[in-house]
């Protein structure tokens, strides 16, 4: 997260009475300072009331919005910049959808928090900030910055809570929340989610569906069969996730050791035991259950599984059978980086750098800002 304080951007001034920002805006009130945005490059002490321009109070009053919760002049700021831009949530909303598209996250939070700022009583928004910090804690997620994904992570539920609390319920909300909460691997409250999105959905109309609507409720019994079937809000389960993700493998181990015991068919259960064995380091062993995670039912659809089989298979010593894997893990998901990283480190193995350094530029044609492949390719060019 950027550590600089937003708000040392903006300075306070005084406006001469008869001040308007424009012809539809209303009279602003000369005892109120007014937030302004300060112009790159502006030394202290130079700001000249004639350059004031209208974009630098409608810029000083977001960042306000977005960054002082506790400014007592908040509702007077969302006065000013809505008479005075009729559009502008509109206008914030696109702007901050596209920057997301784009990974731009940094600019795409400041517009987010500043849209928050403006409307915070806005469920569609509330619902919005919370995917936007669910798609970034995936995004460092995916790039081995743990601490900041788990902060993000953290972000996300706090939004997601906030949008499910409110009496107008959002069916879409619950839906993407119950993802959220699969993630997590918390499959009760998955599963509670998806119970009160198909709740919702029952009476739904044909032209109420929205876009997808019908394949989304397909999706959500889906995965409401699947938690059932496989005993997934077992308690145990979670624990264990809980245990072994916050880095105390051996008791998490002991738990899905337990739930595997009672329930040996369910490959997630496998999966995560091969996952924690994996983390201490005990590669044979990881490898082994990984292999049995693939043999059940729906552990052969997933990408993570034949990567970590990978993983395990590479370090002891199995070149060809972490090939196969990890083919496999590209056939289900081209664009996983992880994979082709992985193919990368492969190439390495087997002492063909040229291979190796193909397979770092193509995650890098694909997201130019992964940390791993850029370090390995630094890396090869110093080594020659």
């Amino acid at each position: 997260m950027n550590p600089a304080n937003p708000l040392d951007s903006v300075y306070f001034i005084k406006l001469p009475e008869g001040f308007k920002l424009s012809s539809r805006a209303m009279q602003l009130d000369p005892d109120i300072l007014l937030p302004v945005q300060k112009k790159d490059g502006e030394a202290a002490g130079t700001f000249d009331m004639k350059e004031l321009t209208q974009e630098q109070v409608l810029s000083g009053i977001l960042t306000v919005l977005a960054y002082d919760k506790q400014n007592a002049n908040l509702d007077y700021y969302r006065r000013i910049l809505t008479e005075a831009r009729p559009g502008i949530k509109k206008e914030l909303a696109e702007a901050a959808i596209l920057k997301t598209k784009n990974e731009d996250w940094e600019l795409a939070e400041e517009i987010w928090l500043a849209l928050y700022g403006l409307d915070p009583a806005d469920k569609a928004i509330i619902l919005n900030m919370a995917l936007f910090y669910d798609q970034r804690a995936d995004n460092y997620r995916k790039n081995a910055l743990y601490d900041d994904a788990d902060a993000y992570d953290s972000s996300a539920e706090e939004f997601y809570r906030d949008v499910l609390d409110s009496d107008d319920e959002i069916p879409d909300a619950f839906f993407n929340t119950g993802f959220f909460y699969l993630k997590k691997h918390n499959f009760s409250e998955a599963k509670a989610c998806f119970d009160s999105y198909l709740a919702l959905m029952a009476d739904a109309k044909d032209e109420d569906l929205g876009n997808n609507g019908e394949e989304k409720i397909k999706q959500a019994q889906e995965i409401l069969d699947k938690i059932k079937n496989r005993k997934l809000e077992n308690e145990r389960f979670h624990k264990a996730y809980e245990l072994i993700s916050t880095g105390r493998e051996s008791e998490g181990l002991v738990e899905i050791r337990r739930f595997i015991q009672d329930n040996p068919a369910v490959w997630n259960a496998w999966f995560l035991l091969g996952w924690g064995l994996r983390r201490l380091e005990q590669f044979a062993e990881a490898k082994m259950a990984f292999e049995k995670a693939r043999e059940c039912e729906g552990g052969d659809e997933n990408a993570d599984t034949y990567n970590e089989l990978a993983i395990c298979q590479m370090e002891t010593g199995d070149l060809g059978g972490a090939q196969e894997s990890l083919i496999d893990a590209l056939n289900l998901d081209p664009d996983n980086t992880k994979v082709i990283s992985n193919l990368g480190f492969l190439s390495l193995k087997r002492g063909d750098t040229e291979e190796a350094r193909k397979y770092f530029m193509t995650v890098l044609e694909i997201d130019p800002k992964d940390p791993v492949a850029a370090a390995e390719l630094k890396k090869m060019e110093t080594e020659v």
